[in-house]
């Protein structure tokens, strides 16, 4: 029930039908027994300065962000968390009495399921395939966790040289082509390895990175932190080749969650919403 008492919350995007957000969000405001909603947000690039400030008036609690915003808001914010300016990206606004906060989560979501999984990337080797903005999260997630070393494979070493030199001071990182036998060769030392491209996404699920699967490491864990198919064709091989796989379902409702905590200051039930999120990619599927 929608009261006038109700605080809201929302996503902003542009598309954003297809949000999950809401699915995850609703769920969890619901079994937490707290008043408040949450909402899409279609929000056009040219007309995003106005947005939050249409927001910020109507005093909503805050919101999630996404493609083609996470950038953007930055310079229309109060302030910035550190670990969203390290990434340079921010998906969840927080407001506090007028002052807008913002926030990135994703790196907290991506960590979880490795956690989950017993997984601690500390002085460890990690590979990442991609080097574009999903990525950013990734990485410094992973340095945050004191990874020993990150490899970047790539196929553009000159645009991820870029991104390697920015995080640099952080931690050690290396770029390689995907296609070199460097990077093949490298596949052999490598403990976890995660796709962070869009390569194997719905509808275009025959898609994935070129990884030799007789290279890599036999004990090496493969995640890729697409959700749509639950099982990627990058997974599938993997899963072939008797590696332990996680799918990216975790990191979407763990930076959800998150949000979340962010917004009501309260720890919502995980479980239920990875259940939501299930039950609604079920759904969506079957149409």
């Amino acid at each position: 029930m929608i009261k006038g008492t109700t605080k809201n919350l929302g996503v902003m995007g542009w598309p954003i039908a297809h949000s999950l957000s809401p699915v995850l969000q609703n769920a969890a405001i619901e079994a937490a027994g707290l008043d408040y909603v949450y909402i899409s947000l279609p929000v056009p690039p040219e007309k995003l300065k106005e947005a939050v400030a249409g927001l910020r008036a109507m005093q909503f609690a805050g919101w999630n962000v996404t493609i083609p915003h996470k950038q953007a808001i930055m310079a229309e914010l109060d302030d910035v968390d550190e670990d969203a300016r390290i990434i340079g990206a921010v998906n969840t606004v927080v407001n506090r009495d007028g002052h807008l906060t913002g926030y990135n989560t994703d790196c907290i979501g991506f960590m979880q399921p490795l956690a989950q999984h017993g997984f601690s990337p500390k002085g460890r080797e990690v590979t990442l395939l991609g080097a574009g903005g999903a990525a950013r999260a990734v990485i410094w997630g992973l340095l945050r966790a004191k990874a020993g070393r990150i490899t970047l494979g790539v196929r553009n070493p000159v645009k991820a040289a870029r991104l390697a030199e920015e995080f640099s001071p952080y931690g050690e990182i290396q770029v390689l082509h995907w296609e070199d036998g460097a990077f093949a060769d490298h596949l052999a030392v490598t403990d976890l390895l995660v796709n962070t491209t869009p390569l194997g996404m719905y509808p275009h699920i025959e898609g994935m990175p070129p990884v030799d699967w007789a290279k890599l490491k036999k004990a090496a864990l493969v995640y890729d932190i697409i959700y749509t198919p639950a099982c990627t064709r990058f997974l599938s091989e993997a899963q072939a080749h008797g590696h332990a796989i996680i799918n990216g379902e975790g990191m979407l409702a763990g930076q959800g969650a998150a949000a979340f905590a962010l917004f009501t200051g309260v720890t919502p039930d995980l479980a239920l919403m990875k259940h939501a999120l299930r039950e609604e990619l079920a759904a969506r599927q079957g149409q």
